[in-house]
């Protein structure tokens, strides 16, 4: 195990259950802050310094203390870092000149103040923007469903209304910058899903299990964003079937960065031997599993991301539906590899449509097409 773990991370978690003047969460949500802050610190997980994960819950998290901690997280990070945000707790959907806008309800926040209580998702994004890290992961766990017991409403007993969730707008507010990603637990008109008595929501179980190591498939010894999402987003649907799908949102970003250790950084001992006994017996990597993995690693929903396929000159319709991204790709390019997916596509279409997505991608720029 190493011993010198991953001292670029930096995480601060927010969970709020027991607000003061709106409807209450269950425990899981405070039980999520704190079981992803353990993980994030753990020496046999993550790698995070201690020193550099901070949790605020409940009376902790006031619209002050949330504001200050972005700032402090602001301080101590370096174009180097590595930085975690993550809240759990109640979204609510507001009018912004006639268009749906978010917010964070910390815990004082008042119905009657919202601008005084809350945090809007323009704040938000302007702490982020003061991040100096160039790698930011923002997690939302908002919109929460206690089983059956589905809240469309924030009420305050005052007749104060304020419609529970988080828009898309402010999912991609929150996501703009180089080297900037967000996980939010469910689309904007789904509910995030804890199940009764559960420790955790839906949602964080599965990037609880994620950040242990299910999400390194490869057992490289770190965790990778495109791969963290490629497995909560298939891990949720077989704990809520067709009713809650995590969304992932990136305005910039070209690499498949690491977001902490796996297992402390340990590499499987058969990773090397399997790679050197899967090559070719003239050691050159297959062009076309070269093309897959960068691929995956920049439109990690498949082919369908941003219309990559159409774009290129593909046929969707050409192509059979497959449960994840990395499935999808597999199964479009031998598709494409045996002449089909459409009469205007090639590899070289492919390629040069990517490329020109992501001009700056060094995965990407090395390939040629097969």
């Amino acid at each position: 195990m190493t011993t010198t773990g991953y001292p670029q991370g930096h995480a601060l978690l927010i969970g709020v259950a027991n607000y003061k003047n709106i409807s209450s969460l269950p425990a899981a949500i405070l039980n999520d802050a704190t079981d992803v802050a353990a993980t994030l610190s753990s020496t046999q997980y993550c790698g995070y310094p201690q020193a550099n994960v901070v949790t605020l819950l409940d009376g902790a998290a006031t619209r002050a203390a949330v504001l200050k901690d972005l700032d402090e997280l602001a301080a101590r990070t370096t174009p180097d870092s590595t930085a975690c945000v993550f809240f759990s707790g109640h979204g609510g959907i507001v009018d912004n000149n006639g268009q749906e806008d978010s917010v964070w309800a910390t815990v004082d926040t008042d119905l009657d103040d919202l601008a005084g209580t809350s945090i809007s998702s323009q704040e938000l994004a302007s702490a982020f923007a003061n991040i100096k890290a160039k790698q930011l992961l923002v997690f939302i766990d908002a919109c929460h469903a206690g089983g059956a017991a589905i809240s469309k409403q924030l009420t305050d007993g005052k007749g104060h209304v304020l419609k529970s969730g988080y828009s898309q707008k402010a999912f991609e507010r929150l996501a703009t910058g180089t080297g900037r990603a967000l996980m939010a637990s469910c689309r904007a008109d789904e509910t995030s899903g804890v199940f009764p008595n559960a420790r955790n929501s839906v949602f964080t179980t599965t990037l609880l299990a994620g950040l242990k190591g299910a999400a390194d498939k490869g057992a490289s010894g770190v965790i990778k964003v495109f791969d963290l999402f490629n497995y909560i987003s298939e891990e949720v649907p077989k704990l809520i079937p067709d009713t809650q799908h995590p969304i992932f949102k990136a305005d910039n970003l070209e690499v498949n960065f690491a977001v902490a250790l796996n297992q402390g950084g340990v590499k499987s001992a058969n990773a090397t031997a399997n790679v050197q006994t899967n090559a070719p017996s003239a050691q050159q990597p297959d062009p076309w599993q070269l093309l897959e993995q960068a691929l995956v690693a920049v439109y990690p929903f498949g082919p369908r991301d941003q219309e990559i396929w159409s774009r290129a000159g593909g046929d969707l319709s050409r192509l059979q539906y497959q449960s994840s991204g990395q499935a999808a790709w597999h199964s479009a390019l031998r598709t494409l590899k045996q002449g089909g997916g459409g009469a205007n596509i090639s590899s070289t279409s492919l390629l040069r449509t990517a490329k020109e997505d992501y001009p700056q991608n060094p995965q990407l720029a090395q390939l040629q097409a097969p």
